[in-house]
């Protein structure tokens, strides 16, 4: 058996590995890489490899890190399928056509922008004697329909007749949703044919709703073989789900390569019974200032969350009942899978909410914003209240319009809830406002660019560390030995390097075999 590391390797994002055999090459999630425009659509438009060799591929879970090129692979020649669990199949169900459309939308407004800058170019050329504001208007004519939709055939037909070279998304969502028809989800614990000589068996994660730790065994001329790959491994005694499974089967404990992630292998969070005091501190801190409470969130898992410690919080009267605005369509669909899958929550939520018929997610201070206008008129809102808006990182979607209209204002709070990739927008908010705040707020604020438009960040900025759905140093310890699992040797991906190689130098002195692969790197595995 050979194990290929393709994607968030020395990295976070993109995850994707691919185990081989004599008969099957089996692929371990299908991630996009998430980062600087350029180098994302550089490092995600291409497969390390044909999709037509790869037998089946099993997801960890939903995010688009690592489930994001799933299209790309069914486009492409894949004829195998796709195993998750049910939770994990119902929310690609959408998370994938978001990001289809997200990507297509992105396109056309790029080749918006590129055939508009010609035009302009073109008429300020002319020697006509017009305003530029009148040359302005005549071409957002050409280019609109109405205030807010751009005309896609105009701007395809001028960008072809001027042989401009256009943006392309990277799948449609058309693409997209011809993935979905590859899913096969399945039960926590139940082994699956996988390939020929192949099986593998899903156990609890506990990182978000159908979150998988995968063990894949194969017997190949008499050899046999066992690889953990644990995906995103969840924190302990967190609420709504179990936790990360530490109990597996007898014949799954065997492993000859464990490949774990290490995103905070360095690093402590807060307290999971920090996390509701933190967020009422929060809440009564801003709403004292006057200021909304605007917190990037990822859709799947991170919102859910949120609502569920707001609503507690609500219950308990610990802080003003405000209004909470869920500013993201697809955040409010993938909602409605967290109430279809009442059988992965833990026995809290049972106890707390459950039992009484009160659903978690659902409060009556609670809105979604279904419409742009809807979401326009937000933001102009002045009075104090709580928005949850995609993108969790702030890379796109309807959490820049907010922080434009918001992050200028020093009564507002930005709430960091996750992990913000390097060379994001999240990131340089999360760094540039920490820095700010440790030098007392003196001096001009730093200046954020976004939507090509440089902004102030006075507004307070704020990171509670217990929201992470990753594992932390001790988590992730307490995974490796705690579990009843008999680990040969450890793979470490999904970090970037600090927290690897800093993980790494920490499993070895604990006596583990362990190693950083790098890039396309392949390791045998002998008996």
């Amino acid at each position: 058996m050979r194990v290929t590391f393709y994607g968030a390797v020395r990295e976070v994002t993109g995850s994707m590995h691919m185990i081989s055999t004599r008969s099957d090459n089996i692929l371990l999630d299908c991630g996009m890489y998430q980062g600087r425009r350029k180098e994302a659509d550089r490092k995600n438009r291409v497969l390390p490899f044909d999709p037509g060799i790869i037998t089946s591929l099993i997801l960890s879970h939903a995010h688009i890190d690592h489930s994001g090129r799933i299209p790309l692979l069914t486009k492409d020649g894949f004829t195998g399928r796709i195993l998750s669990t049910r939770a994990t199949s119902d929310a690609c169900g959408y998370l994938l056509p978001d990001s289809a459309h997200i990507q297509e939308s992105d396109a056309n407004y790029l080749n918006y922008k590129m055939v508009r800058n010609l035009l302009s170019k073109i008429k300020s050329g002319s020697g006509r004697d017009k305003s530029r504001d009148a040359d302005a208007k005549e071409i957002q004519k050409i280019l609109k329909k109405g205030k807010n939709n751009l005309n896609t055939d105009a701007i395809n037909e001028l960008a072809e007749e001027y042989q401009l070279e256009s943006v392309l998304p990277m799948y449609s969502e058309a693409d997209a949703n011809h993935a979905l028809t590859f899913f096969d989800g399945v039960p926590y614990e139940t082994p699956v044919a996988v390939g020929k000589n192949s099986v593998c068996t899903l156990y609890d994660a506990g990182h978000i709703l159908g979150s998988a730790i995968s063990i894949v065994k194969t017997n190949t001329n008499g050899n046999r073989f066992s690889v953990c790959f644990t995906g995103d491994i969840g924190r302990f005694d967190k609420p709504i789900l179990e936790d990360p499974t530490l109990n597996f089967a007898e014949e799954d404990r065997d492993i000859d390569l464990l490949i774990m992630e290490s995103t905070y292998g360095d690093r402590l969070h807060d307290p999971v019974v920090d996390m509701a005091p933190l967020l009422r501190n929060v809440i009564n801190d801003t709403v004292e200032r006057g200021g909304t409470l605007l917190i990037p969130s990822f859709a799947f898992g991170r919102t859910q969350e949120l609502l569920y410690v707001i609503h507690e919080l609500y219950n308990r009267q610990e802080v003003p009942r405000i209004p909470v605005y869920v500013d993201s369509p697809l955040a409010t669909r993938l909602t409605t899978v967290f109430a279809e899958h009442p059988e992965m929550y833990d026995r809290e939520t049972h106890e707390d909410f459950l039992k009484s018929g009160d659903n978690p997610f659902m409060f009556n201070q609670l809105n979604f914003t279904a419409s742009v206008d809807e979401s326009m008129t937000l933001m102009r809102e002045k009075k104090p209240h709580i928005v949850i808006s995609a993108s969790g990182m702030c890379e796109a979607g309807r959490i820049l319009h907010h922080l434009r209209y918001k992050m200028h204002d020093p009564k507002n709070t930005i709430l960091v809830v996750g992990y913000m990739a390097q060379h994001t927008l999240g990131r340089r908010i999360l760094e540039q406002g920490e820095l700010y705040e440790a030098s007392g707020r003196t001096g001009k604020p730093p200046r954020m660019r976004l939507l090509n438009k440089e902004y102030p960040l006075a507004a307070r900025v704020v990171k509670l560390g217990g929201f992470s759905a990753h594992g932390d140093k001790n988590e992730l310890l307490r995974f490796i030995e705690k579990s009843n699992l008999n680990i040969k040797k450890i793979a470490l991906v999904h970090g970037d390097e600090d927290q690897t190689f800093a993980f790494e130098e920490t499993l070895k002195q604990k006596g583990h075999d362990v190693f950083v692969p790098k890039v396309g790197e392949s390791v045998d595995l002998r008996q």
